[in-house]
């Protein structure tokens, strides 16, 4: 069985995971994200390019993914360099996002402070006017990341902690996998 094929099994598209980034004074930091597709290349992800996690990506490229199945006692860590979706690419999923999705990432200006929710919902109806029976564009400070893997490491849980781990990694394009003590 390929690992294309492995990986098919475990994943689908819309799935939430867990995406951890480094700051640039070396603050690890996670939160969840919406796994938008999946592709050979790796699993690609959305967000605003001014956010937290962004400015993270763009000191340090290296992140880990983490799929957490807690009713099959199972995981999938995954390990890699980010790099940006081309612009078509998120154009292209940003059309099929609702109306107010798109109106909400022209107003978000995600993980800054705001002063009042009410000053948020100020910035959605200034949108929302100013798109008023028009498109609304992809705004170019948003689109699409994706994970390039490096590793793969597979957990499910057995009893008295004797887990069951084995990890795929990467080199010269070559997959190999090792079996890991709990």
């Amino acid at each position: 069985m390929g690992l294309t094929v492995l990986i098919s099994n475990f994943f689908s598209e819309k799935s939430l995971l867990v995406l951890s980034t480094i700051s640039k004074e070396g603050t690890p930091s996670s939160r969840i994200v919406l796994l938008k597709t999946m592709d050979k290349q790796g699993f690609v992800f959305f967000t605003n390019y001014k956010s937290n996690k962004s400015l993270d990506i763009q000191e340090n490229p290296n992140v880990s993914l983490l799929f957490y199945w807690p009713l099959i006692e199972r995981q999938v860590r995954i390990t890699g360099k980010i790099e940006k979706v081309s612009l078509e690419e998120s154009q292209n999923y940003f059309k099929t996002r609702s109306r107010k999705s798109k109106i909400g990432a022209w107003a978000s200006k995600q993980s800054s402070v705001i002063h009042s929710k009410k000053d948020f919902q100020d910035q959605i109806a200034r949108y929302t006017k100013k798109y008023k029976n028009k498109t609304i564009p992809c705004p170019l400070f948003w689109g699409g990341y994706r994970l390039i893997p490096s590793s793969f490491e597979f957990w499910q849980a057995r009893v008295n902690r004797l887990h069951d781990r084995f990890i795929y990694t990467i080199k010269n394009k070559t997959w190999t996998i090792n079996r890991l003590s709990p």
